[in-house]
Order: structure tokens, then sequence, then C-alpha cells
């Protein structure tokens, strides 16, 4: 995106990143750059009893709510601003603020306070879920567009969109969007999931942080889309360890966020996988990152097929 990070340890926006004294620490634990707790389009947009009372954008976000109803209460939009300068002040690390949106509305003038405020980028988190039968491919993916256009309107920092993987043609979406002067797309978000508990019939939330096994899907479209795209990519969802950034690393992404293994384990994670990657280098005698970023894309994978390769027993037809 443009910015000068010590590593590629990006700590994602999470709860974790919510406060000054936490950045400090993840700072201080050797994190490249940190991404700010989001703030809620909604949020923006409303006082937290309005928008939950006259949410005019339903359940885009399941989310939002408790979001909005325990967070707002303690920090609104002034707070938001604050903990940017605050955190600038603190630390000498990139700070990327991060707004969740859904709509190309008045929210966007908000995007020249953070600004104003210091941030060093900001990152869009987009997802517009496709099930509205009423609604086609091309306008649910025309909203994406249109929030990029109206926001590279007013600021000049670099801007991040953050997306999910549900789309009907996600090669050409993500290449589209590369072209649109976002500096960076992060593949992909995380969203709440729901699950049913059968004795009290109640709709709750499962799988709240990700697992290893999570990374198998940024994996694959990092690295295909790495050589085509025309800005940088980062990957998330799913890194847990520093195999897991060596990974990503390899298949194209010029940055990777963490943030379900440092709930897990803590901050200091983040020196560990920074020592791991720093370990493997020496091993394979690398001293560059450019020198091996992207090296196993499908452009320049041995057996680039394995990327695109779908069906499961035509790998492994010997498994009955």
């Amino acid at each position: 995106m443009g910015l000068k990070l010590k590593n590629p340890i990006i700590v994602g926006s999470s709860g974790l990143t919510n406060s000054v004294e936490n950045i400090i620490e993840i700072a201080k634990q050797g994190a490249g750059a940190v991404v700010l707790k989001s703030l809620f389009e909604e949020q923006i947009k409303h006082s937290a009893s309005s928008t939950i009372m006259q949410n005019e954008f339903g359940n885009a976000y399941p989310e939002a709510e408790d979001y909005i109803r325990n967070y707002t209460r303690e920090k609104d939009v002034a707070g938001y601003l604050e903990l940017i300068k605050e955190s600038k002040k603190a630390v000498d690390i990139p700070i990327i603020a991060s707004v969740n949106c859904i709509t190309d509305s008045e929210w966007i003038k908000f995007a020249k306070q953070i600004e104003d405020a210091g941030a060093d980028a900001l990152e869009l988190n987009v997802f517009v879920m496709p099930s509205d039968p009423n609604r086609d491919a091309a306008q649910n993916e025309a909203v994406y567009f249109d929030i990029i256009q109206k926001v590279l309107e007013v600021v000049k920092i670099p801007v991040a969109l953050k997306i999910s993987h549900y789309f009907s043609s996600l090669a050409k979406t993500i290449t589209k969007l590369s072209w649109t002067g976002v500096k960076g797309i992060v593949l992909f978000n995380r969203f709440f999931s729901p699950d049913i508990d059968i004795e009290n019939l109640e709709i709750k939330t499962t799988n709240v942080f990700s697992s290893p096994s999570d990374i198998a899907i940024s994996l694959r479209w990092i690295a295909m889309m790495s050589s085509h795209v025309s800005c940088d990519l980062a990957a998330s969802t799913g890194v847990h360890d520093g195999k897991a950034l060596i990974k990503q690393l390899l298949a194209g992404a010029k940055a990777v966020q963490i943030a379900s293994v440092l709930y897990k384990k803590g901050f200091k994670e983040i020196g560990l996988m920074i020592e791991n990657l720093e370990n493997w280098m020496d091993r394979k005698n690398y001293t560059r990152l450019d020198q091996f970023i992207g090296k196993m894309s499908i452009a320049e994978a041995e057996n680039p097929a394995a990327y695109e390769r779908v069906q499961f027993m035509k790998h492994f037809s010997g498994i009955e």
C-alpha cells in the first residue's frame, strides 16, 4: 500500500486493537502495522439507541446490534478519532483505521476526518450478503465500486478493501477492484457464523475465532490472484503460526493479518512468528522478502494446476 513495514505482520481489526495500551504492546512485540477496531457505518451515522431502534439496514451485519450496543456507549466517533491520534503519538508503526460499511452514503465524509486525525491508511471492510433474491450479482458488486470511488474522492491516504469470497466471479471482481485506485485488497474478511441451540431454540454465534484450517481459502486465492492484480494483496484468516505466515508470503501476499491467534495465545505470538520467519529465511538463504514473495503463486509454481483443482477425488482417486 506504499506503507513501510519492518515486517509483514499486521494485527488485524479486532477488540484487541481498541486501546492505546494494546497498540503499544502490539508494537512492542514487533508487529509491522496495526488495524484499529472497526467502526460500523451505522455507528458513524447514528447514535447507538437510534441505530438499534431504527436500523435501516436490517440484518446486513448480524453482529452490528451487539457491537453497537456494547461499544458505542464508550466509544463514539470522536473517541475513535482520538484513538487514532493517541496511537500515532504512542508508537512508530503504521496505524490503519477501519470502517465496516455497506453503502456509499453520507458516512463517507468521516473518511476525511480519519485522514485528518493522522491515520496512515484506511481499510474498508465491505460485505454485501448476496441473500436477496431480487438483487443480481451486478447490483451487489456495484456497491463495492461505488464506495471505493466516493472514498477515494475525499482522502489521499492509501485505502485498502477487505472483502469476502462471496462473489459469482471472484477472480474477475478482485481484478476489477484492483483497478479502482485502492492500494491493497485483503482476502478475506471473517463474519458472524450462526448456529442453532436445539434445546432453547435460539440462534447463537459459533466459531468466533478462526482455526488453522481456515487458511485454505485465502491461500488458494492469494496464490491465484497475486500476479494478476494492480495493487498489493494481504492475506487474512487462519494464520496461527510462523509456517502459515510463510505460506501466505510464498503464495504472493505482501502482508498478513492476524487476530484469532492473539486472542488464544497472547501478543507474544507476534515475536514468535517473526522469529520463525527469520529462521526459515536463514535456512533458505533469503535476505529479503522480495526474494521469495510469490515464489509459489500460480504464476511461479511448478504445478500451478494444483490451485485450480476443485474435485477432491480426482486428486485422491485411490482413496475409498
